[in-house]
């Protein structure tokens, strides 16, 4: 069983929607698809929402371990992202040596805000935490006391782990950048790091109609009587 965690957003609930269905139809094992909604986390997650917050999962990625049992991997990823290939492919990339394995983007925004008026931070190891396979026996510093009071810039820089080398490699095209990566044939999962197709304002980014073909097939439900 292949375990992932989505951060939700109800501002962007279609997004989740979509990216679980996408998923699911190109994976070829069984997947266990989590959302991160505040709603369930009531009893462990207490952090107070930090002015410079984008997401309601900024922080809440960080309790997968924990929700995991610190047992086997698990997978997360940001809700504004399309998977275009088999999850599958991904999870055979566990690596036992790591504590976590991420896309090692080197991104500097451009830009002062992103989708819906959120400002645009900008900090060393930028959206490496926005995809990540956590080797959650090796994460046990991310008890729900730590993932509450830490700093974001602790939590997103993995200043957790207290050594870099537990910081392992994933293959580029598993968090393609929207609107900063040039567009390939080869990206297996693009992330709307900007904003999504979703939103008005972002109707027309790079792989909008490939976004908007996976909603009708979310939408799709067959009228015809047998």
């Amino acid at each position: 069983m292949i375990h992932v965690f989505i951060g939700y957003d109800p501002r962007e609930a279609v997004a989740y929607s979509v990216l679980a269905h996408s998923i699911n139809v190109r994976a070829s094992q069984p997947a266990c698809i989590t959302p991160l909604m505040l709603s369930q986390l009531k009893e462990i997650y207490t952090r107070e929402r930090h002015p410079l917050q984008s997401t309601d999962f900024s922080f809440t990625r960080f309790l997968v371990p924990y929700l995991s049992n610190y047992a086997g991997w698990s997978i997360f990823m940001d809700c504004d992202m399309l998977v275009l290939d088999d999850i599958a492919k991904l999870w055979v990339l566990r690596d036992e040596r790591y504590a976590v394995q991420v896309v090692k983007h080197h991104h500097v925004p451009k830009e002062e805000t992103k989708f819906l008026g959120a400002k645009q931070t900008k900090y060393e190891k930028k959206n490496w935490s926005s995809v990540i396979l956590f080797n959650n026996a090796k994460c046990r510093a991310l008890t729900p006391e730590y993932v509450n009071t830490a700093t974001g810039l602790e939590l997103h820089q993995f200043k957790w782990l207290g050594n870099d080398n537990l910081i392992g490699e994933i293959p580029h095209r598993w968090n393609h950048l929207v609107g900063y990566d040039a567009p390939t044939p080869e990206a297996s999962l693009v992330h709307y790091t900007i904003g999504g197709p979703y939103f008005e304002e972002y109707k027309n980014c790079e792989y909008a109609e490939a976004w908007r073909k996976e909603l009708e097939r979310v939408l799709y439900a067959d009228s015809n009587k047998k």
